[in-house]
């Protein structure tokens, strides 16, 4: 297939990558895989056995009126642990590399099918200007949304990094989350060319 490219021309394209069907069950998959792999999962609270201090039995079994205790640092007591204390744990959930791969191909052939994938020649910009970038995305009416290219160029970034809702990505750290996010995707010629070798 071939996706046209703002300006003139056109490029040819795998439709292997940017022309396969959604699969949303395998897009969900990835992307709660993906935002589970992020979560610090360092949450940790204290239990019983964890908490300072009750070694003692604070009184003797029958005959105080009181109800009998064991230690002073049970749950009901203040001061005491967690009955169900949280513990640090892996949030992580395992997706093969093909599955990953095959997520991202259905999430690129969706764009290009909402009309979300805009392809240019380059993002180049002559100076590192909030006003230049502003100027080369209403020219692709673009307001907010991802724009990637093969490599991060330092005008590129510094121009639209106090742009609301705007965002640069290189080519090779593109992730499902980003894409699924996105109002709308800018990629340059060289982004696909690079993104159909890594999924090819």
């Amino acid at each position: 297939m071939e996706l046209e490219i703002t300006g003139g021309g056109k490029l040819q394209v795998s439709d292997a990558i940017f022309g396969r069907d959604f699969s949303e069950p395998l897009v969900h998959q990835v992307v709660v895989s993906y935002l589970s792999g992020g979560r610090a999962g360092t949450k940790a609270q204290k239990n019983r056995s964890a908490v300072r201090g009750g070694g003692r039995k604070p009184w003797r079994q029958k005959g105080t009126g009181n109800a009998r205790a064991g230690t002073i640092r049970s749950p009901l007591w203040r001061g005491g642990g967690v009955t169900f204390a949280a513990q640090p744990r892996d949030f992580t959930k395992k997706v093969n590399r093909k599955q990953y791969r095959s997520a991202m191909k259905a999430i690129l052939s969706e764009l290009v099918r909402q009309q979300r994938l805009v392809v240019v020649d380059d993002l180049n910009l002559a100076e590192p200007r909030t006003r230049l970038m502003r100027e080369r995305l209403n020219e692709l009416e673009f307001e907010r949304g991802l724009l990637v290219d093969a490599e991060i160029d330092t005008n590129l970034y510094l121009g639209s990094r106090n742009l609301r809702g705007v965002h640069v990505l290189a080519a090779d750290r593109l992730d499902p989350v980003s894409l699924v996010g996105a109002d709308k995707v800018v990629m340059t010629r060289a982004a696909v060319e690079k993104i159909q070798e890594w999924l090819a």
